[in-house]
């Protein structure tokens, strides 16, 4: 048993100051992720991965009833609280408050395509949503790289399968989500 999934029972136990141990254990793995992940948003994007892994965090540690299995579940877990918090974070710039409609234009290179909108995200969530109902695994594998921005490697060795598994998965997942979205009307 690693000392994450000790400390990760001792946190199911009710032991609080166990979660006091279980952050610096894990913190710099989640950073890489979550900068690794952060390093895919458009340019300007607001969130640093220092502020989404601490809310990844305290999103993870403040809830009753976590239940981690081992370190790969708290990952799993840790993946889906990042999409959750990029997500909440992509409907609040696309709100009316914030310039719904209106788009942040760079007087350099205007002529560069804008990648990453917030719609796209949203329409991503949608067809994600989607996926999860009849391919649950699935849906894992797409947070687990797109949301958490690991590897397959990452991805092989949490799930337990291999590298090729993964990747053919993920071949699965990204042209199910790919006909999802464009039968919604929605850009891809």
């Amino acid at each position: 048993m690693t000392d994450v999934t000790r400390i990760l029972n001792a946190i199911e136990q009710g032991d609080a100051k166990a979660a006091d141990e279980l952050l610096p254990l894990v913190y710099e793995e989640l950073r890489l992720l979550a900068a690794q992940r952060l390093s895919q948003e458009r340019p300007g994007q607001t969130l640093q991965a220092t502020a989404l892994v601490h809310e990844a965090y305290l999103r993870l540690v403040g809830t009753e009833d976590q239940g981690w299995d081992n370190r790969g579940h708290f990952f799993k877990a840790a993946a889906e609280a990042m999409r959750r918090i990029l997500i909440e974070n992509a409907r609040r710039k696309k709100g009316l408050k914030h310039g719904d409609g209106w788009q942040r234009v760079s007087l350099e290179g205007l002529e560069a395509p804008f990648e990453g909108l917030p719609e796209d995200l949203l329409a991503l969530d949608d067809a994600l949503s989607k996926l999860a109902e009849t391919e649950p695994e699935s849906a894992t594998l797409v947070k687990l790289r797109y949301f958490a921005g690991m590897t397959i490697e990452q991805i092989a060795r949490i799930e337990g399968v291999s590298d090729r598994t993964v990747f053919n998965n993920l071949a699965y997942a990204r042209a199910w989500l790919h006909r999802e979205i464009v039968k919604d009307g929605k850009p891809t």
